[in-house]
């Protein structure tokens, strides 16, 4: 080493220069690789900003307005299936504007490669979904408020920094206040809060009987219902490992692959043992599944173009006044895929799963990063097919791999889990997976009378606390493009043959297939009885043996609304009045629940767009199906509920002809 001092200078601006260059080209490869390659790549932080700062600056732009959402605005099906790598490709950002000072939701449009919106109107008498800025700006308000301090006063509570307001949509809009932009206010105790401590389960600590009512257009307080003092419940469990205690850790389990992955992720297509598709994650759906296709005699058929979550609902089942208005429309009132929760390494996910990052647009337009949003891994998949040749005593058999891709959202008390799961054999499956904490309502009663039960809408879980009766339905939009765009729907029940002469031993069984010709015919439920499934076929394509090729879809474990039908949330969730639904394919139809659900009259979405009665025979067809949870809550589902599965799969009827997975190795 040198120590003269102009070979030390020069040494020092020679590394200098190199650490820059090392910088500036970092730089650059990562400004290219932020660069969209294909029609559906999500908006990137540079293309958010953009879009914010060319409607921001339009003098149609209400002064204090956020922005609900801006996302990318799909390119047509048309442009994107024709899309040819490297080939040029349209962009454009569509936004969702409140106007909270003036009550006011706009829509606009922007091409991001000119800079310019391409539309801009009103979307009157609606209210876009629920925004961080309003959750933020609810607790002081509701804090400032005499009636409400009045109310925790009563109740022995004059710390208020003790207790947790938590958000909600109104749901039921009072006819007296319909009109205003409306958030309700819960309240739960945090006995540590006041100490600079925190509380991870301070739902075990509802403050039973108020609920404030909140107009965000002028941030006031319309009115604090009280129906009565109900005693404090005693301190909750929470939920770390210091306060649960911990049992004998078992032995480790490692999971390896020594290789790396199996899949390829290039940007947001992966590729994983024949399957190809795109990913991305969407801020109102969460992740969405495109261009779903299986590699097959050298070519890829094509599937699905489209597959998400639409909506969800949470009606509950609580006839009081401060529980009857309770239905979370978790996707169209809160953004699910805004809510994704980071998914944390060796516990949400295996050790050898990629964790992606996603872009959003906060409500000032601004991007942000929310990261490990998804998720990717393989995992063993159990037997895949197995023959054992009992007179040559010879076996073959192989072991399964499955691919799963996932989020995980988190909407108050409440976490699920999203899994789209491949499967080597061409099936794809659905998996929602239900924990986090039960919704509480306070009581007096300490201990339950019989079985469990406490009341005739809920049970009770722990000292003083109720988890009330309520259900999840989910729906999911599949746009099916079976061997392309023209497709048909099918349905399949099965029944045993009479008896007769045509069944002389009473062993018949008959599957009758049914064509849904129209929109109205393919409304439909789940039955028991006849094992019924739907499938979307091709009429143009056959296999080698003269089938249509075609997927089914098969049902899992589902449930009926106890809700009336003629509830105002039954009439604002028409999805959940069948398990089932075919429409003719249209690119404004995208949210079964309508795009604004918050604060809906009712009608949207389904029941308005199946009016039209649009033929489905031959014609490029989206399914949607409702899957429905009815929760029953137990004590070992508190104070956190295990996870329950729940879901549906794909499976190919003649899309193949033969066994898919035979070519698996061993």
């Amino acid at each position: 080493m040198s120590h003269h001092p102009h070979e030390a200078r020069r040494s020092h601006s020679f590394l200098l220069f190199c650490a820059q260059f090392l910088i500036v080209f970092a730089l650059a490869a990562q400004a290219v690789a932020a660069q969209p390659v294909h029609p559906l790549d999500s908006l990137t932080a540079d293309e958010i900003k953009a879009a914010s700062e060319v409607l921001g600056a339009d003098a149609r732009f209400p002064k204090g307005a956020i922005f609900s959402t801006i996302v990318l605005k799909e390119p047509s099906k048309g442009e994107t299936l024709a899309f040819k790598p490297g080939a040029p490709f349209s962009r454009q950002a569509f936004a969702a504007i409140l106007d909270l000072r003036g009550n006011r939701t706009f829509e606009a449009v922007v091409d991001l490669k000119s800079g310019r919106v391409l539309a801009w109107s009103e979307a009157k008498g609606v209210q876009p979904l629920v925004t961080s800025t309003e959750f933020d700006a609810l607790s002081p308000i509701v804090k400032a408020d005499v009636r409400w301090q009045a109310a925790m006063r009563k109740r022995g509570i004059d710390d208020f920094e003790k207790v947790q307001i938590d958000g909600w949509a109104v749901g039921q809009v009072p006819a007296r206040h319909r009109g205003m932009r409306l958030i309700r206010a819960l309240s739960y105790y945090k006995p540590d809060a006041g100490d600079g401590g925190g509380s991870n389960n301070f739902y075990g600590q509802p403050i039973e009987g108020v609920v404030a009512l909140v107009n965000m257009n002028t941030e006031q307080v319309l009115e604090v219902t009280e129906t009565g003092i109900v005693p404090l419940p005693p301190p909750s469990q929470q939920l770390d490992e210091k306060s649960t205690g911990t049992r004998e850790a078992p032995k480790p389990l490692n999971i390896t692959q020594p290789g790396g992955a199996s899949f390829e992720l290039s940007g947001q297509e992966i590729r994983w043992q024949k399957w190809r598709f795109r990913y991305t994650m969407h801020p109102r759906e969460g992740l969405v599944l495109h261009t779903v296709g299986y590699e097959d005699g050298g070519r890829v058929r094509p599937i699905l173009y489209r597959a998400s979550l639409s909506e969800m609902v949470v009606p509950y089942g609580d006839t009081d006044q401060d529980w009857r208005w309770r239905s979370a429309f978790d996707v169209g009132e809160y953004s699910v895929g805004r809510l994704a929760s980071s998914i944390e390494p060796k516990t949400d996910a295996p050790e050898n799963a990629t964790l992606l990052d996603a872009t959003f647009a906060g409500d000032d337009g601004q991007p942000y990063v929310k990261e490990r949003a998804v998720g990717i891994y393989e995992r063993d998949g159990g037997m895949l097919w197995k023959h054992f040749e009992g007179y040559s005593g010879k076996n073959e058999s192989r072991r399964a791999r499955q691919l799963v891709v996932f989020f995980i959202a988190t909407i108050g008390n409440y976490d699920y889990a999203v899994n789209w799961i491949f499967h080597q054999d061409g099936t794809l499956e659905a998996d929602a997976a239900l924990s986090g904490i039960m919704l509480p309502k306070g009581v007096r009663e300490t201990k339950a009378v019989g079985h469990g039960a406490h009341a005739k809408s809920g049970h009770l879980v722990a000292a003083n606390v109720v988890a009330p009766h309520h259900q999840h339905f989910f729906s999911f939009r599949l746009d099916f493009d079976v061997d392309g765009q023209n497709n048909s729907v099918h349905e399949m029940n099965t029944r045993a043959l009479p008896v007769g002469r045509a069944n002389p031993s009473q062993n018949g069984i008959l599957m009758e297939e049914t064509l849904l010709g129209n929109e109205r015919a393919a409304q439909r439920r789940m039955d028991m009885p006849s094992a019924r499934t739907w499938a979307v076929l091709n009429p143009s394509a056959r296999n080698t043996l003269g089938h249509n090729t075609s997927y089914i879809l098969v049902p899992g474990a589902n449930s009926l609304p106890y809700v009336a039908p003629t509830s105002e949330v039954r009439r604002r969730a028409g999805f959940i009045n069948n398990h089932f639904w075919a429409t003719r394919y249209s690119p404004e139809e995208m949210s079964a629940a309508g795009v604004y659900p918050n604060q809906s009259r009712g009608g949207d979405g389904l029941p308005r767009w199946v009016v039209n009665n649009e033929s489905l025979i031959n014609q490029d067809v989206v399914v949607w199906y409702t899957l429905g949870v009815t929760h029953i809550p137990r004590p070992e589902e508190w104070p956190v509920m295990p996870v329950t599965h729940v879901g549906f799969k794909m499976i190919p009827g003649g899309f193949f002809s033969r066994n898919p997975a035979l070519d698996v190795p061993r």
